[in-house]
């Protein structure tokens, strides 16, 4: 915002006239924007791929419609050297508007379109605001509305945000199955229902996070890939007025030189104009894995809890003194953060559902929260794969002795023996052991079962963690 000393340019649009700094490239639509919507801390200047989607969606649009006569030698050149500024990282200062929106993304739409215009003007030697020379609407959004260059946009800056955050994510996944190496002949109790159940290793249960993970990068990648269709061409409401019949696919065929993704026009411009299914299916994905993120964080909780009075199996890193009273402790600092990044997501995930529900006629008007939702999911799930990598996954420990002493007093070990001595006799021994409070392991030697030798082949770790053929016969069945 301007104050009183500063100079100031006067601007004209359908409204009437406003003053607008001079030293803001935008002009007077993006300054109505500011003005009308003081909603959220949410900047589009916090979000440089969504302002590097916008720069290659103009870059784009310049060059398809220089190709087909409607933009000359110079004002191509002037408009193509201002978007590849913008996405060199310049510039990013002047896209001061509100994420959430009315309009359906016009005042994001005139922000970009009149940085370009402006700093256009600029290259060509001319003054801000100029717009005779090299105007927002009629040159930088020549053959567009926002109805498709908005969206076109943001499937570009959601592709390079996706891109980005899979390098955080296949990061944690590896090293959980580093973790799962490490520890893979730590054997321990495996829960159900947070009840003692059947041995296994703690390099399974790294295993096991560290898969369940993988599985999702073919889905996310799946949705992704939704954003290399458009709707370039579409214009107001899929009809492509204002356009050539060449021009959607020049503008593809642009977007697919500059940026090296294969972008394709939708089949029926009409429908996609108002369709936000992938948007949709994207922030289902991001939600998927943060119901995953937070299923790990929780067992991540259990697991280290203690340390003397809970089941104490692995130590987390220590990062911070965890009490304002109480001396020495530790809290899990890292996978509570992380648990609530997933809530964080799995909200925004309803809000981009209801967003999409909110589609009327030839347009979906709610499309500007549906963004911002998508965006900060990513880059919050983006984050929260660095920070619990760094920070939590790669300085865990195991308590190997703690691990072994619940195997061993558990009586889920008789599960194991079950096979052989038959489900009475199993039955029997775990009663006793509740009841006595003896190891299951003792009262098989006691009630003379198995021999030692036997018994100490069956509750061998190798054998108590995966399928196995014992050629072992009990001495007692009854």
């Amino acid at each position: 915002m301007s104050n009183q000393t500063e100079k100031t340019r006067v601007e004209r649009d359908l409204i009437g006239e406003k003053e607008v700094p001079q030293s803001a490239l935008y002009g007077i639509q993006t300054l109505r924007g500011i003005e009308n919507f003081n909603i959220s801390n949410f900047k589009l200047n916090q979000y440089p791929h969504f302002i590097q989607g916008l720069a290659l969606t103009k870059k784009g649009a310049t060059l398809a419609n220089h190709k087909i006569g409607l933009i000359s030698d110079k004002l191509k050149e002037a408009i193509v050297r201002a978007c590849d500024e913008i996405l060199e990282g310049k510039f990013h200062d002047h896209f001061p508007i509100d994420m959430i929106q009315g309009g359906a993304g016009t005042t994001t739409n005139m922000n970009a379109n009149e940085v370009i215009a402006n700093r256009a003007l600029e290259i060509m030697g001319h003054q801000r605001g100029e717009y005779n020379h090299c105007s927002p609407n009629d040159h930088v959004n020549c053959s567009q509305s926002t109805n498709d260059a908005y969206p076109t946009a943001v499937h570009i800056g959601l592709y390079l945000t996706h891109i980005e955050l899979l390098k955080p994510y296949k990061k944690l996944i590896n090293s959980l199955r580093l973790k799962g190496d490490e520890f893979k002949e730590v054997i321990k109790v495996g829960r159900t229902q947070l009840q003692d159940a059947v041995p296994m290793s703690l390099g399974q249960t790294f295993h096991g996070f560290a898969s369940i993970l993988e599985d999702e990068i073919k889905n996310i990648d799946f949705a992704a890939k939704e954003f290399l269709t458009i709707s370039m061409g579409a214009t107001a409401i899929g009809t492509g007025i204002c356009t050539v019949p060449s021009y959607a696919k020049e503008c593809a065929n642009a977007l697919s030189t500059i940026t090296g993704f294969k972008f394709q026009t939708a089949t029926d411009l009409i429908g996609a104009t108002s369709d936000t299914s992938s948007l949709i299916g994207y922030s289902s994905a991001l939600k998927r894995i943060a119901v995953k993120l937070n299923k790990i964080c929780n067992d991540l909780r259990l697991l280290s809890s203690g340390p003397r009075c809970g089941l104490g199996e692995i130590g987390l890193p220590e990062m911070q003194p965890g009490s304002s009273i109480m001396p020495g402790k530790i809290n899990p600092v890292i996978p509570e953060v992380v648990n609530q990044i997933a809530y964080k997501i799995m909200g925004n995930d309803t809000c981009v559902t209801l967003g999409g529900n909110g589609s009327q006629m030839e347009l979906n008007a709610m499309e500007p929260i549906m963004v911002q939702c998508c965006f900060e999911s990513a880059n919050l799930l983006q984050r929260a794969c660095e920070t619990l990598r760094t920070l939590c996954i790669e300085g865990i420990i195991a308590h190997k002795d703690k691990c072994k002493s619940d195997v061993m007093n558990s009586i889920g070990i008789v599960t194991a023996l079950n096979p052989i001595i038959g489900y009475y006799n199993s039955t029997k021994i775990a009663k006793e052991a509740l009841e006595t409070g003896a190891s299951v392991y003792n009262l098989i030697l006691k009630h003379n079962i198995l021999s030692k030798k036997d018994l100490d082949i069956v509750l061998a770790p190798e054998n108590l963690i995966q399928p196995v053929n014992l050629d072992i016969q009990a001495n007692n069945t009854k």
